[in-house]
């Protein structure tokens, strides 16, 4: 039996697989994000979250035969990393797992953990890849200077595109009126008082206005579009890195794949698919196979040594689609 940990920024999905390839249960909990409210959140989030999909399945946590913990934020401040390691092995009671970032399961769901690259751009942005061997994170530097093409960086952008049609220094387009509608804005100015005062510039209400540029492009704002084409090349450009750096020879086929919200916009995903095939022609773009939870315990099938095999892969993609509703979310 494999447990498969996904801790993202707003949830923890786990669930359990066992060798031919059943989703034998699955459970939420809180997010193990960590940095408002201290690192002894993870292990207490962990503690309800294996508790919980143990009981689902019928086992004990002794019955897990490895583990892979996706983590967010691990690896980023170099003092935290030796806590974050110890902290499943308190629920667990055994030493059969291993941590790591959390955009690892979005690699390992989106290629069933085979060699290849996968490309995030959610809130943040960031590539992930293996190859023979090799691993390579690149991007994910934060907003302040980094993410580029993902949600927050195309949603700031939109901001600055409705300031210059207000002040008259672009002629006004969808994308003004969008706004104003979406955040009841008595006057322009107000935009101010909402992303600065009242939103305190937070990250996520800024990046959850990035779905307007999207609409606004679709109603024919140019403005939008090139917002958008430039994610599109910004994405293209990290995961033609992560291949360089990843060193896949020249007439190897590069498998791709993509996860987060920013991918869910057609018109994104297209120019991001014109744009790798520019950059390299061996590059294979495929849609993500798994989700990243279901894709942790995939990795930690391979880690532990007995990968899945293609038919227990093919059976697991099966009992996935079929399962008939989310899990149930723990209070944390």
């Amino acid at each position: 039996m494999f447990l498969g940990v996904d801790g993202g920024g707003t949830k923890t999905a786990l669930c359990l697989v066992d060798q031919d390839g059943l989703l034998v249960a699955s459970a939420q909990a809180a997010s193990t994000y960590y940095f408002s409210e201290g690192i002894g959140l993870v292990e207490h989030v962990l503690q309800q979250g294996i508790s919980a999909v143990c009981a689902r399945a019928g086992i004990s946590p002794q019955d897990i035969s490895y583990s892979f913990f996706g983590l967010p934020s691990y690896g980023e401040v170099s003092s935290d990393v030796s806590i974050l390691v110890a902290a499943p092995r308190s629920v667990l009671r055994h030493d059969r797992y291993t941590c790591d970032n959390d955009m690892v399961c979005g690699w390992a769901g989106s290629l069933a953990a085979k060699d290849g690259i996968n490309v995030i751009s959610g809130t943040g942005s960031m590539t992930y890849g293996e190859h023979a061997g090799h691993r390579v994170r690149v991007g994910g530097w934060g907003e302040l200077f980094g993410d580029e093409g993902s949600a927050y960086w195309i949603a700031v952008r939109g901001l600055a595109a409705f300031s210059r049609m207000s002040d008259g220094r672009s002629d006004a387009a969808p994308l003004h009126r969008l706004l104003r509608q979406h955040l009841n804005l008595r006057t322009d100015l107000d935009l101010i008082d909402v992303v600065l005062n009242q939103w305190q510039g937070d990250r996520s209400e800024i990046a959850a206005l990035s779905p307007l540029v999207v609409e606004a492009a679709r109603q024919g704002d140019a403005f939008a579009g090139a917002i958008l084409a430039d994610a599109a090349r910004e994405l293209a450009e990290i995961v033609d890195t992560t291949r360089r750096r990843l060193e896949f020879p020249q007439d190897t086929p590069v498998p791709v794949s993509y996860s987060g919200g920013v991918f869910s916009a057609d018109s994104v995903r297209a120019t991001f698919g014109q744009q790798l095939a520019a950059l390299h022609d061996g590059y294979q773009l495929h849609q993500p196979l798994f989700t990243p939870v279901v894709g942790a315990a995939i990795y930690a099938a391979k880690l532990a040594g007995t990968p899945l095999s293609d038919s227990a892969l093919q059976r697991l993609r099966a009992t996935e689609s079929a399962a008939a509703s989310a899990p149930a979310t723990l209070d944390s």
